[in-house]
């Protein structure tokens, strides 16, 4: 084991192997999950979102959702949401998925397609004709402002590889931290769109070197955006301390990319998958402005603290229950499985760590799992050197290996007797031949 109790010199009785696994009739009612496998509420998720985004997971869930009724429910909402911008592109893959199963009321609208493109397209000349103007008088706080409104024009009629390109222009034409920060910011948003993660990482670093224009609001901004690169980059720790690092000011002032309750999952995930329980009590449950997120979603609360207390059956209960919803998540879905079984893998950990033996049949009923699947699950980490144990299939126990403290403190003691003793005699050696110049009477004979 990595490390013992006191009392790990004895075997464990029933009742607390009971305790740790959270399978007392008192404990299991006081820990029963509060949420079930209900499907997604697709209108109240939306309603978290603003921008592209909200179309974007719309469209997602509509994709990989496998339920007809939320799927056109999803394609619905897309598909008004559209409506109120300007991307005719998008409208137009909306209704190729839609293909008429949504009435009359939700087909084809060419006369506004066409209206939209026609203003798009003398907008479109507008900008450019100020721009040319712009860069005609050299003034350049106007041809970064021009940039800036043919970055807004691009994105918002979906085109981002050439918003992403006039945001970056707009860099040479800056004269304060804010205006480089202002570039950072709509560089990451592009990004985070596109999927180019290691643009939102370089972005990220380069607004948080202008300091003296950073507020609270944008700090927390630039903390969710490294968090999400991280979360894509599988760097989960790093991705866990962002999110937990992302203070209360942010609110609901980043919409466009992520919801509070977002921050409160993705951070709570990635903290129990990657840290001890120190940490988990010190960086996630004593954390006071995280608990700020952890309150709008209960279930992602509760969850963390049963895995701190050692309730893992009503722990992996809740995250049983949320797997299905998180599956839906346009950031997360890659990462579920992952994440899963990381979190699973170190309650297990976690669990057979005071023992000296653990019985099988009570803790496969802690997990809510078959005794051959947990046998299975504990070869695993005990091959991986994750638990050091052994165990007993025939009783079906685990019983722990215990290091001999006696034989390993010799060995070291061994150890640094012969470091010592080459040491003396590589010093020796060198002595001896400096006082016979040997090395200068070599380089002599060259």
């Amino acid at each position: 084991m990595e490390a013992e109790d006191d009392t790990a010199g004895t075997i464990i009785d029933e009742d607390e192997i009971c305790i740790n696994g959270g399978n007392d009739a008192q404990s299991s009612q006081r820990h029963r999950p509060i949420i079930s496998g209900e499907q997604l509420d697709v209108e109240a998720y939306a309603a978290l979102y603003t921008g592209r985004t909200k179309t974007t997971r719309l469209l997602f869930i509509a994709e990989r959702c496998g339920v007809q009724s939320m799927q056109l429910e999803a394609l619905r909402m897309a598909y008004d949401e559209i409506k109120k911008g300007e991307n005719t592109q998008l409208f137009r893959d909306v209704l190729a998925k839609i293909a008429g199963r949504l009435g009359p009321n939700y087909g084809p609208d060419n006369a506004w397609a066409d209206a939209v493109d026609r203003r798009a397209e003398l907008r479109r000349e507008k900008l450019e004709n100020e721009l040319n103007a712009y860069r005609t008088n050299l003034i350049k706080e106007s041809i970064r402002m021009g940039y800036n409104d043919f970055g807004d024009f691009y994105y918002l009629h979906g085109q981002l590889g050439e918003a992403f390109k006039n945001y970056v222009r707009t860099r040479d034409y800056c004269t304060t931290s804010k205006h480089i920060v202002h570039m950072c910011l709509n560089a990451i948003l592009v990004s985070i769109e596109m999927g180019q993660f290691t643009h939102v990482t370089s972005y990220v670093s380069k607004a948080e070197q202008s300091q003296d224009a950073l507020d609270p609001v944008t700090i927390a901004k630039l903390r969710c955006a490294a968090g999400l690169a991280h979360l894509e980059g599988k760097k989960y720790k790093l991705a866990a301390r962002k999110f937990l690092e992302t203070g209360p000011e942010l609110g609901n002032s980043y919409t466009e990319v992520i919801a509070p309750q977002d921050i409160a999952t993705y951070g709570s995930l990635c903290a129990l998958a990657t840290f001890d329980r120190a940490e988990l009590k010190s960086k996630v449950i004593d954390n006071v402005n995280f608990r700020n997120f952890l309150e709008l979603v209960p279930e992602i609360r509760e969850l963390i603290n049963d895995f701190h207390t050692s309730h893992y059956a009503s722990c992996l209960e809740y995250l049983g229950n949320l797997k299905a919803n998180l599956l839906l998540d346009i950031h997360l879905h890659d990462h579920v499985e992952t994440l899963y079984e990381q979190i699973r893998s170190k309650a297990i950990i976690q669990y057979t760590l005071p023992f000296v033996s653990v019985d099988l049949n009570m803790m496969a009923n802690a997990f809510n799992s078959s005794v051959t699947g947990l046998e299975k699950e504990l070869a695993g980490l005990i091959t991986n050197d994750q638990i050091q144990a052994r165990i007993d299939s025939h009783n079906k126990i685990l019983y722990a290996r215990h290091a001999d403290q006696r034989n390993g403190t010799f060995q070291r003691v061994l150890q640094t007797g012969s470091e010592f003793d080459q040491e003396v005699r590589a010093m020796l050696l060198r002595a001896n031949l400096i006082k016979h110049e040997y090395s200068l009477k070599s380089s002599r004979k060259h």
